[in-house]
């Protein structure tokens, strides 16, 4: 490709099953000179839970040639060996909110404080997160999975934030929560016989970036599904 300035794509969380999935979408598709691949086992290595991580990830991406356009933030925590989304009240814990809003708002939000002053301050460029459907307060008619639910409403306040801010001095720059589906990873496995609509995580991908290449400025601090509409708060 031939541009005066190489412009970035950057998608951190890139070895999970969704981010994985938006590296090969992202080389696929061509729009990008370099695609930046940052999880918690690269160099420099970004890990939501490590605050020094981010900004050392920040310190080494304004040193990178070329403009930042594009930002993904694929990363999330649902589950894992110790805990599982809670069936109510009574199974709240102490230690799984505090990892469950490390990983899905506090760490985000960090991303955003880090990475949104390095996009150019001329022409377009979007900084997407992945959100999650069940964490919209309109739309929880069910209840239960508490600390998933709170810490991924906890992400939309703080995108929402950030893009009225981003606008200040970034007028073409876009921020915006994305609920990708239910995707076919680790993350939804063991919730995959529910009776969810599971999708292939390259069908996820290309969705998503269909999405982010056709928001507006206007939108900027939305909340959108995988088919481009928007999720209440």
């Amino acid at each position: 490709m031939s541009r005066t300035t190489a412009r970035l794509a950057v998608v951190i969380g890139a070895t999970g099953g969704v981010g994985a999935a938006l590296v090969s979408a992202l080389i696929a598709h061509d729009a990008y000179d370099r695609v930046i691949c940052l999880s918690r086992g690269s160099t420099p290595a970004v890990d939501l839970e490590k605050p020094d991580s981010l900004s050392g990830a920040a310190d080494w991406l304004v040193n990178q040639p070329g403009e930042i356009r594009l930002v993904i933030d694929a990363t999330g925590f649902l589950h894992d060996a110790k805990f599982s989304p809670e069936r109510s009240l009574r199974d709240l814990d102490p230690a799984h909110l505090h990892k469950a809003f490390a990983i899905n708002a506090v760490g985000p939000a960090l991303l955003m404080r880090h990475i949104l002053p390095l996009l150019p301050r001329k022409g377009r460029a979007v900084f997407a997160t992945l959100s999650a459907r069940v964490g919209s307060i309109g739309d929880n008619r069910l209840g239960g999975w508490h600390a998933y639910r709170a810490s991924k409403s906890a992400l939309n306040q703080f995108v929402r934030g950030a893009a009225i801010e981003l606008s200040r001095k970034r007028p073409e720059a876009i921020c915006v929560a994305l609920h990708p589906g239910t995707v076919d990873t680790r993350l939804s496995a063991p919730f995959s016989k529910s009776g969810l609509d599971v999708r292939p995580a390259g069908e996820a991908a290309s969705d998503i970036l269909r999405v982010i290449e056709a928001l507006s400025v206007d939108q900027s601090g939305g909340f959108f599904d995988h088919k481009g509409e928007p999720v209440p708060y």
